[in-house]
């Protein structure tokens, strides 16, 4: 299986380490196509696999094509690509917002998935929602979701609006979470810690928070049970929180992502 990375970004470069260091395809079979000539030494210096710097070269006898350019570089991309796609090979686009009929009519081609990966796809830890034409066929969609877990879980919606809801939650996801572990690192300097004390508090506390929450079967409410005892200090920082007033604020917050992905796509 001939793989072909548009793109040498994080995303592009994360998706190669993992898919050398999973054994998913092969250094020989695994193709990089750099944004210009200047760029290829660059890229080359990774030692992940063969580097181009022209589509025309590299695009034909390729497999699966991965998109991981900026959304705002599309334009330009389906430029450079006009005319080299062929029917059978599958594209795989990483660009937000980048509707699948967009693509589809940009490149004139059937086999089209679109996910979105967020951040921690770049240790392995990532969350990747996907979706697919229906010309996509069952194998074809399991070689690809194969080549997303190498970076994390995965999950394939139905409906390509899902995406953009994914967008909302996982893909902004980790954002939200560092404001809220920045909030509380913050509160912990006002209490007398030092910056290296607080953010060890703040992040150990996330960190298993999230692996218990991971190896028992009981919910956030279950969890919060557990640690609120009646009358003590976990109930009363709940009650700070303003009767729900975070919580909320959170999912508006989620909602206005959504909102805007959307917004973004059309």
């Amino acid at each position: 299986m001939k793989i072909l990375i548009i793109g040498g970004g994080n995303m592009g470069l994360t998706y190669a380490r993992s898919f050398m260091r999973a054994h998913v395809t092969s250094r020989l079979d695994l193709r990089l196509l750099a944004r210009s000539a200047e760029r290829v030494p660059t890229l080359a210096a990774h030692e992940i696999g063969t580097v181009w710097a022209r589509p025309e070269d590299c695009v034909p006898g390729a497999d699966i094509i991965i998109l991981a350019v900026k959304p705002q570089d599309s334009s330009a991309l389906f430029e450079r690509l006009r005319g080299l796609v062929q029917p059978q090979q599958v594209i795989l686009s990483i660009m937000a917002g980048v509707r699948i009929a967009t693509l589809r009519e940009a490149l004139g081609t059937p086999k089209i998935i679109r996910a979105m990966p967020n951040l921690p796809a770049q240790i392995g830890m990532g969350m990747t929602a996907f979706t697919s034409t229906d010309e996509v066929t069952r194998a074809e969609l399991v070689q690809v979701q194969n080549l997303l877990s190498t970076t994390g879980k995965t999950v394939y919606v139905e409906q390509e609006s899902a995406i953009d809801a994914s967008t909302a939650i996982s893909g902004s996801g980790p954002a939200y979470v560092y404001y809220c572990m920045e909030a509380l690192m913050a509160a912990a300097a006002q209490m007398g810690f030092a910056p290296a004390e607080a953010e060890l508090l703040v992040s150990q506390t996330f960190r298993g928070a999230v692996e218990l929450y991971s190896q028992a079967g009981l919910s956030c409410q279950d969890w919060i049970a557990r640690v609120a005892s009646k009358g003590g200090t976990t109930e009363a920082a709940m009650q700070a929180f303003g009767g729900g007033a975070v919580r909320e604020g959170l999912m508006a917050g989620a909602e206005a992502a959504r909102a805007r992905a959307e917004e973004l796509g059309k």
